[in-house]
């Protein structure tokens, strides 16, 4: 049995109901049933029923008892040892955010430096509901996320920075050829977006904004995060994708603003609120001040 399956099925029993308890995992429903019967095989037999609603068999109630336990003892082993390893030492583990543009850790770790001369940065990659788990399991103190998400009771955020997004597509696509983009233009396009569950709420918020102003847009089958798709949009004429500007002089691509109705991401620092990590605080408070503005 892995922690995190154990994990996956504490929450399941608290929520006795797949959806909720993906939701709040930050995985995806599948992924979920999938992971705990690969769990109820390696226990020898079913942990819960799952028609017509879930509850726990006598098996699950007894590994929900003690799982609960194991869990809370894990986690403050590594607490414990965390602080051990670190004392005498100022460090920050920081969530970095796939794709986030260069310019804003790099800022990040220039006011941390300011305020707090020594203390060293320790940097975990992954998407938005990657870092929202690190943040559960104590494996980061203060994460970048991509806005609108909504996280647990116990967390905070604080918006940060904002990227302009437009349209990424190959050079042969009919639409390379205008320099601006109208948003009805892109009613049919298909367009490939990043896994749902990898960002649920920027998901779905892009294409809302997207229906708002005419853009009916068509969902690929496809998903992938940014640099797969700088891969394959060159490749596929027929598709589109949405992006910053930054990629527009890579071989093979053009990148077209929307005419009227930008959308744009938004960069949110994020944190458990009990954090005791002063330097979480001491960023949070800057950051709070002065969002971050791109260079030039």
């Amino acid at each position: 049995m892995e922690l995190r399956q154990l994990r996956y099925f504490v929450v399941l029993a608290e929520e006795l109901h797949f959806r909720r308890a993906a939701e709040r995992l930050f995985i995806s429903t599948p992924t979920l049933s999938q992971q705990i019967r690969v769990l109820e095989r390696e226990m020898g037999g079913p942990l819960l029923t799952r028609e017509p609603r879930v509850e726990l068999t006598p098996a699950g109630a007894v590994l929900f008892r003690t799982g609960k336990d194991v869990l809370g003892s894990v986690d403050e082993a590594i607490r414990e040892t965390r602080r051990t390893a670190n004392a005498g030492a100022s460090v920050l583990r920081f969530g970095l955010l796939n794709g986030v543009p260069p310019w804003i850790p790099a800022r990040i770790e220039e006011m941390l430096g300011a305020r707090m001369p020594g203390t060293r940065m320790v940097l975990t990659g992954g998407t938005t509901a990657d870092q929202v788990r690190l943040l559960d399991d104590d494996e980061v103190d203060l994460a970048l996320v991509r806005a609108p998400v909504v996280l647990p009771d116990r967390f905070d955020q604080q918006p940060v920075a904002r990227e302009e997004l437009g349209v990424l597509m190959s050079t042969a696509h009919p639409l390379a050829t205008v320099d601006e983009i109208e948003p009805t233009d892109l009613t049919g396009q298909e367009l490939i977006l990043f896994a749902r569950d990898s960002a649920t709420g920027l998901h779905d918020e892009l294409l809302r904004e997207l229906r708002e102003v005419g853009g009916e847009v068509r969902l690929s089958d496809s998903a992938m995060g940014h640099a797969q798709m700088l891969a394959v949009l060159p490749l596929r004429p027929e598709v589109i994708g949405l992006s910053s500007a930054r990629p527009a002089e890579l071989p093979g691509l053009v990148w077209r603003p929307l005419r009227g109705a930008p959308l744009v991401v938004t960069y949110a620092a994020a944190w458990r609120s009990a954090s005791r990590n002063p330097a979480v605080r001491v960023l949070v408070d800057a950051l709070a001040r002065r969002p971050l503005t791109a260079p030039g």
